[in-house]
């Protein structure tokens, strides 16, 4: 596959995945604005983390050398 293919997908790996939600989590844990509409039973940062990744909300990038 061409570097410019790989360069516009947002293929994570699953370590990548976890590091990217759970650094999300915190940030919402420590008061960071959430950035989707969540349901108001959906207390647990990590649950509001995962629905921002879903939606593809999540203000983090993964730079791959």
């Amino acid at each position: 596959m061409s570097d410019t293919k790989m360069k516009g997908t947002k293929k994570y790996t699953r370590f990548e995945k976890a590091r990217i939600i759970g650094s999300r989590a915190l940030q919402i844990s420590l008061g960071a604005p959430v950035l989707v509409d969540y349901p108001a039973d959906m207390l647990d940062p990590i649950d509001i983390a995962m629905l921002e990744y879903d939606m593809d909300m999540i203000p983090i990038t993964v730079t791959k050398d």
